[in-house]
């Protein structure tokens, strides 16, 4: 207190004011007080700043913040003599970093600060210290609250910056400052980017966890059943993202059939379809009316496609064949099973957790599936109404449907694509191909022999043009000249016109051959395979008849195949095409007496039936069957079985004169 008092007094004499200040300073310098020294420079003229002072630097740097906000302070007042007070303030501050933060900032710096983000975080927690010292500074008060102001708007300040805006904001909110506006913007943002993270490392677990899910997903029915497969699971649990993404992405949405993949190929029987029993030859005309192999028109499944052609010509071959070549996710469904609805034909393969009709819907429609439909002419009209309205509202996804001649209106997006008979060199060729797939120990000379023999046979100059056309449309059959083949590799003369029924001969010699003096029970057999179609069961009775299916089998009537159920591997029989099954369910009908033989008209399953009865009924009851069916399509409208048949008996005619 007695050096201030020396210091505010005055002395007209400026030897003695000059004695008195030394004295006065040297006093300082012993003290070692700043306070005294902030007196001074605000007391003395400037002219004693640089002389005098200097001397009692040197005991005075005490790193005091308020210090060096006194002097700064002074540069607003003294601008001339600012530098000195920024030199001086420089010097007590002892080049500790929050000193040289303030002197970049405050007291009329030269220029202004580089800032990147490190130096302007650091200027704000520095300048958050400076604050509460310049309450009683009102001039670097009110340049701190402009430079908090700047350096806040200057970026965009991450989360964890929050709290330390929010000590400025209080503070300048606390002192009514004009700039507390600039602050609390810049809140807000820090405040907007941690909520945006705390979102989004709360998506990135959430989808960690679908992630996971996922993963596990083909091996676990639970997951399958609760997340994916649950409507409400899946909506809210899936926070209304999941399922957009499911039905968005190629690889998911094929996830979420993978665990149903052998189901929904269980009718195609892929297991027991040999490629080399292919025929690629088959020819077929596609919609423009161009003429090609059938494998070159159609090499893979792409929109919607109707593939049309009589029964035997290899419809159900060249599906299974594009099936085993897929690499897409496909389903083989009957058209028999689509009596409720394709839809639900699909949902019931995929079995258990597949609840979820709506979210199956969609994943169709986004084209999750490829799908083959076969058989279209062996359901009834409002099945196959049910199934066109399902195309018609999936014309954006692949759908191959395969049926023999109809009169009906293809769904209007479908391209109609028609499979076409052989030809008389394909004959040759099929004949040959066959001959030599079934008679391995024939030379090739001895292959061609056999059928250049038995084709100049049938197609001899002297045979009657009609009934050479009738052998030719058996011949052009790929599924009949197949049983040629078997015929002739057995050292058998096939009977064009009795195929079946000459098939059937040679296995039940062998079969009373391997069990003498019991003959093949063909009523018993025949009333068994029509009760199961009448049923819609497609594999044959091995329990009941277990050695006649295995004669059956080493002439080629009937296929072996291990089917998938659950977890096990069971052995199911069928018939090796529908002809062979038409054969069977003839005789049934004709054992069964007139009443029965026309019963099933009007069901489309039995088509092939009556076309093989008209071949072989005695002539009045195959006129007979004609009138019905005649009588039948003028009511119906449907004609192509009429028609068909009418053909036939035309052709028995010409055989008989």
């Amino acid at each position: 207190p007695a050096i201030l008092r020396l210091i505010d007094l005055e002395d007209d004499s400026d030897s003695e004011y000059d004695s008195m200040k030394r004295a006065v300073m040297g006093a300082a310098q012993r003290l070692g007080t700043a306070d005294v020294v902030v007196t001074l420079v605000r007391k003395l003229p400037h002219e004693y700043w640089h002389n005098d002072l200097r001397e009692i630097l040197y005991g005075l740097r005490d790193g005091s913040l308020r210090t060096t906000l006194h002097l700064l302070n002074l540069c607003y007042s003294y601008a001339a003599g600012a530098w000195k007070l920024r030199a001086l303030a420089h010097f007590l501050g002892g080049g500790e970093r929050r000193h040289e933060v303030l002197i970049a900032w405050l007291g009329k710096p030269p220029a202004p600060p580089t800032l990147n983000y490190a130096s302007a975080r650091e200027a704000l927690q520095v300048f958050e210290d400076a604050w509460p010292l310049t309450s009683a500074l009102p001039d670097v008060r009110a340049d701190l609250e402009r430079q908090i102001a700047q350096v806040a708007r200057a970026f965009a300040w991450a989360p964890e910056d929050r709290p330390l805006l929010e000590r400025h904001l209080r503070a300048l909110e606390g002192s009514g400052s004009t700039v507390a506006p600039t602050v609390r913007n810049a809140l807000l943002f820090a405040t907007w980017k941690t909520w945006a993270r705390s979102l989004g490392w709360l998506v990135a677990l959430h989808a960690a966890a679908w992630t996971l899910l996922v993963a596990v997903y083909p091996t676990s029915r639970t997951v399958q059943a609760v997340f994916f497969w649950n409507p409400w699971v899946r909506r809210f649990a899936g926070a209304g993202y999941v399922g957009p993404v499911l039905l968005g992405i190629p690889w998911l949405r094929a996830r979420l059939f993978a665990p149903f993949r052998d189901a929904l190929l269980a009718d195609a029987q892929l297991d027991s379809f040999d490629p080399a029993a292919y025929f690629d030859d088959v020819t077929g005309i596609d919609p423009s009316g161009h003429a090609a192999r059938l494998v070159d028109l159609i090499p893979t499944l792409s929109g919607q496609i109707v593939l049309e052609g009589e029964s035997g010509l290899g419809k159900s071959m060249f599906l299974r064949r594009l099936l085993a070549r897929s690499h897409r996710l496909v389903v083989y469904l009957p058209a028999e099973k689509c009596a409720g609805g394709v839809l639900e034909a699909i949902q019931a393969k995929l079995h258990g957790p597949v609840a979820d009709t709506h979210f199956l819907r969609a994943l169709l429609y986004s084209g999750a599936l490829d799908i083959y439909l076969d058989g279209l002419n062996e359901v009834s009209a409002d099945t196959r109404a049910k199934i066109i309205q399902f195309v018609d509202g999936y014309h954006h996804g692949n759908i191959l449907m395969a049926t023999q001649p109809l009169e009906w209106h293809p769904p209007v997006t479908a391209h109609v694509y028609v499979v076409q008979p052989l030809s008389s060199a394909q004959i040759t060729t099929f004949l040959q191909w066959q001959l030599r797939r079934l008679a391995s120990s024939l030379s090739l000379s001895d292959l061609e022999a056999v059928c250049a023999r038995y084709l100049a046979e049938i197609f001899s100059p002297s045979q009657a043009p009609a009934l050479a056309a009738a052998a030719h449309r058996v011949l052009s059959n790929p599924m009949d000249l197949s049983i040629v083949a078997l015929l002739l590799a057995q050292g058998e003369h096939p009977d064009l016109f009795d195929l079946h029924q000459q098939q059937y001969r040679l296995m039940a010699a062998d079969y009373t051959h391997l069990y003498p003096a019991q003959a093949f029970p063909l009523d018993r057999f025949g009333a068994r395979v029509y009760q199961q179609r009448l049923a819609d069961l497609p594999p044959l009775p091995e329990a009941d008849f277990p050695a006649e299916l295995a004669c059956m089998a080493r002439h080629k009537m009937v296929v072996l195949r291990h089917v998938r159920l659950g977890d096990a591997s069971v052995r199911q029989w069928y018939f090796r095409h529908d002809k062979i099954l038409d054969f069977f369910l003839a005789q049934a009908l004709r054992t069964a007496g007139p009443d029965a033989l026309m019963r099933h008209l009007a069901d489309p399953r039995f088509r092939g039936t009556y076309l093989l009865l008209a071949t072989n009924l005695a002539f009045p009851l195959a006129l007979e069957l004609r009138d019905r069916l005649v009588d039948h399509a003028a009511d119906t409208k449907d004609h192509p079985l009429a028609d068909t048949v009418v053909q036939i008996l035309r052709n028995r005619l010409v055989q008989q004169r």
